[in-house]
């Protein structure tokens, strides 16, 4: 669990973190869909590290950006609490945890270091 993040739930705040590689994923209806890995992610006010990495969507702001392997982003974004783990309505079987994450993405831009 990202004890750091636990303790700012619901919180809008200032993030930078590391570009590290671009993915994909299935959604839950068959589409695929890019992703970006960013990792050590550090408050941007405070430089405490919350989390070694997130994945988000590779949405049109990331597009917008010249993504370089090892290159700074600065962005803000909402730290949310999610089930995380596989849920087999089948067999009942239950085997989730509670996390955090950062949602919703804005401003974000390139930093030089």
């Amino acid at each position: 669990m990202r004890k750091e993040l636990a303790t700012q739930e619901g919180e809008r705040k200032k993030f930078r973190a590391v570009f590290t590689r671009l993915g994909k994923k299935t959604n839950y209806k068959g589409y695929s869909e890019e992703t970006i890995l960013l990792s050590n992610i550090v408050d941007a006010g405070t430089n405490k590290p919350v989390t070694d990495h997130i994945w988000f969507s590779y949405s049109k702001a990331f597009e917008k950006i010249n993504l370089i392997r090892g290159c700074m982003l600065e962005f803000e974004a909402r730290v949310k609490a999610y089930k995380k783990g596989y849920v087999n309505t089948r067999y009942r079987m239950n085997n989730q945890s509670l996390d955090f994450k950062l949602s919703h993405p804005t401003k974000i831009r390139k930093i030089e270091v």
